[in-house]
C-alpha cells in the first residue's frame, strides 16, 4: 500500500505506541482525553439536547445581560435570558398553535439568523426534529427533502417561501410580515407552558443531509444522544482554549452540521458571544473582525486560501487569534503561507463530518498544529478509532494508511430509511467506515490523506488528488484549483485538473503540467488540464468533483 509522504516515514518506530493512544492488541487508537467533572458527557436516559443546552444558561457566569448573539449588519444583539425565554415562548407556540408534537419532522429553511439557534432549539424542547437544507437548494431539491424527510411543518425565510410552495408542507415564515411568524409567536406564546414530554437521549433529534460531494445526498439521523455528546465535547474544547470574554464570528452556514454543532448549539453552552453573518461575503468578513474585535474564527479552507491572497485595504484584523479549520482537509503548503501571512494567528485544522456530529479530531494549542501542519489534530474526548487496510479488513498501526473507522457516542444512528447504506457504513460493532484515507503518526496525530472513492488509480498507483491541489496552488499564477481522474484506456485513470487563473494571467496547459511534473513522481504528473472560471463546491468548502467528472465527460462526448 502506498505511504503518504511525510518526513517522518523514514524513521523506525516500536510496534507499540503508547503517546498515539493506539493498543497493538485490538488494533484500536483511544483518545488520550478522559472528560472528568463538569465536563463529563450526561448518561441520564431521559435528556433532550435543548434541556441540555438551557441548563447551561444558569452557570453563575452566564448572566442576565450577557450577550449571546450578535447580528453583524443591524448591531441587533440577543442576550442569554432573551434566548432561553424565546426558546421556550416559540417551543410553545409550536406545540399550542400548530400542533406539532415528539417526533414530528420540521424543515428549516432559512440563512443564518439570531432566530436560527432559537428555531432549533424549541423544536428539540418539545421533542420535534429538524431537517435543515440550503436556501440556494433547487424548488426541486428541496420538495424531494421534505417529501424523504417527512416534514410536517417548514419554518422559512419569506424570500425562500416560494420555494415550497408547490410541497403542500404548512409554511410559517421566520420573520413578521403578511403571513403568521417565529416572530410573532415568540412575542405571544410567552405565558403558556408545555406540557411534560419525556424525551429520550435515543430518540431523534435531527435528519441532517450530507452533501452529497461524490453520491447522492442521504438523510443522516443524529438523536439527543449524539449532539449532547457533542455539546459536552464542544463546551470543553472551547473553554480551554479561549478566554471567558472571546468573541467568535460565524459566516459557516447553520444548516450545515459544521456550523450547527459549533454556532447553532455549542458556543451557547460554554456562555461565548458571536456575531452571526447572514451568509458569506469576504469583505463583509473583514469588515466585522474589525468592528466587533472578533478573537476566533472556524472557517473552511477557501477562505483561508482568500485570506492568503488578500492584498490588503484597511482592515485591522490584530484582534483574531485563533482560526479552527474544519469540513475540507488544509494543505500543508496552504498552511503554511497562512502562518506566514498572519504570524501571530493559531491556525488550527480539525477533522469530522455529518455522521460523526461534525467533528472527531482537533487541536488544543496553536504550536502543535504549527509543528505538524499536514495533520488534523488528535482524536476528540470520547472518540476511538482504526486505520483499516480496505483490502484486508486489518487494522493498522501508526504510520499505515487506511481506511479511517470512527466510534463514540456522536456517531450518528444510521441514514433515514436506506438501510443498505446504514449497513454499509456503520458495522455491527457500531464502527462508523468514513471512507477517508488516513494515517495516525506515533504521538496520535490524524492525517488526512484523501477520500477513498476519489483516489485515482493510475496502473495500480493510488494518487490523491488533495496532494496535487495543494501544489497547483503554491503557483503564483493560479487562483484555484481541483484534480480529478480521467478515464484511459492504458492507465485506467490518470489525473487531469481543473484551473482558475489568476487575473490577466496567460497561463498554458503545458505549464502547469511542467510546472507538476518537476515536483512529483512520474505515475503523479497531471496529463491534461482545463480552465475554469470558479471551482464548485459546497457549502463546507469541499469540491464538487462528481461535478467536474460530469463536465470532463460531457467535453469529451461533444468532440466526439
Amino acid at each position: 500500500m502506498e505511504t503518504f509522504p511525510d518526513e517522518h516515514l523514514n524513521q523506525t518506530h516500536p510496534s507499540s505506541h503508547r503517546k498515539s493512544g493506539f493498543d497493538p492488541r485490538t488494533g484500536i487508537y483511544h483518545s488520550l482525553i478522559n472528560l472528568k467533572g463538569k465536563h463529563k458527557i450526561p448518561t441520564r436516559t431521559n435528556l433532550n439536547t435543548a434541556t441540555f443546552v438551557l441548563s447551561q444558561f444558569s452557570k453563575p457566569d452566564i448572566s442576565e445581560s450577557r450577550v449571546a448573539l450578535i447580528d453583524s449588519i443591524t448591531n441587533h444583539q440577543v442576550t442569554y435570558a432573551q434566548l432561553k425565554r424565546s426558546i421556550h415562548s416559540l417551543a410553545a407556540g409550536l406545540y399550542h398553535g400548530l400542533g406539532v408534537r415528539k417526533g414530528d419532522v420540521v424543515f428549516l429553511l432559512s440563512p443564518n439568523s439570531t432566530l436560527y439557534p432559537t428555531i432549533c432549539l424549541a423544536i428539540l424542547l418539545i421533542g420535534g426534529v429538524f431537517t435543515t437544507a440550503n436556501p440556494v437548494n433547487t424548488e426541486q431539491e428541496l420538495a424531494k427533502q421534505v417529501l424523504d424527510s417527512g416534514a410536517k411543518l417548514a419554518i422559512v425565510a419569506p424570500e425562500e417561501m416560494y420555494k415550497l410552495l408547490s410541497t403542500g408542507v404548512p409554511i410559517l415564515v421566520t420573520t413578521r410580515g403578511n403571513e403568521l411568524s417565529v416572530e410573532e409567536l415568540i412575542a405571544c406564546c410567552e405565558s403558556m407552558v408545555l406540557p411534560e414530554n419525556h424525551i429520550k437521549q435515543s430518540d431523534t433529534a435531527a435528519v441532517l443531509y450530507s452533501s452529497g460531494t461524490t453520491g447522492t445526498s442521504k438523510g443522516v439521523i443524529l438523536t439527543h444522544g449524539n449532539l449532547i455528546s457533542m455539546m459536552t465535547i464542544l463546551k470543553w474544547a472551547v473553554e480551554i482554549t479561549s478566554a471567558k470574554d472571546d468573541t467568535f464570528l460565524c459566516f459557516i452556514p447553520m444548516f450545515h452540521i459544521y456550523g450547527l454543532a459549533f454556532f447553532g448549539l455549542g458556543l451557547l453552552c460554554a456562555g461565548t458571544k458571536t456575531v452571526l453573518m447572514k451568509r458569506f461575503d469576504f469583505q463583509g468578513m473583514l469588515k466585522a473582525i474589525q468592528t466587533y474585535k472578533v478573537n476566533n474564527i472556524p472557517a473552511v479552507p477557501p477562505v483561508i486560501l482568500s485570506l492568503v491572497k488578500y492584498n490588503g485595504g484597511g482592515y485591522d484584523l490584530s484582534s483574531l487569534r485563533s482560526v479552527g479549520i474544519g469540513a475540507a482537509p488544509l494543505s500543508k503548503h496552504l498552511a503554511h503561507a497562512f502562518r506566514a501571512k498572519f504570524p501571530w494567528v493559531d491556525l488550527k485544522p480539525g477533522y469530522g463530518l455529518t455522521e460523526s456530529c461534525g467533528a472527531a479530531s482537533f487541536f488544543v494549542t496553536g504550536e502543535e498544529a504549527k509543528s505538524l501542519s499536514a495533520a488534523s489534530g488528535a482524536l476528540l474526548p470520547s472518540f476511538c478509532a482504526k486505520v483499516v487496510d480496505p483490502a484486508t479488513n486489518i487494522a493498522l498501526g501508526p504510520y499505515s494508511e487506511g481506511e479511517l473507522w470512527l466510534k463514540g457516542p456522536a456517531v450518528m444512528k444510521g441514514y433515514l430509511g436506506n438501510e443498505a447504506a446504514t449497513s454499509a457504513t456503520i458495522d455491527s460493532d457500531g464502527w462508523l467506515k468514513t471512507g477517508d484515507l488516513c494515517y495516525f503518526n506515533e504521538d496520535g496525530y490524524l492525517f488526512v490523506v484523501d477520500r477513498i472513492k476519489e483516489l485515482i488509480k493510475y496502473n495500480g498507483y493510488q494518487v490523491a488528488p488533495a496532494e496535487l491541489e495543494a501544489l497547483l496552488l503554491n503557483h503564483p499564477q493560479i487562483l484555484d484549483a481541483a484534480v480529478i481522474p480521467l478515464k484511459d484506456e492504458e492507465a485506467g485513470e490518470v489525473p487531469m485538473a481543473y484551473i482558475v487563473r489568476a487575473t490577466g494571467s496567460d497561463l498554458s496547459e503545458d505549464q502547469v503540467m511542467r510546472f507538476i511534473a518537476g515536483q512529483v513522481a512520474p505515475y503523479k504528473k497531471i496529463k491534461k488540464v482545463a480552465f475554469i472560471n470558479e471551482i464548485p463546491k459546497s457549502v463546507a468548502g469541499k469540491i464538487l468533483r462528481k461535478d467536474l467528472v460530469a463536465q470532463s465527460k460531457q467535453s469529451i462526448k461533444s468532440k466526439l
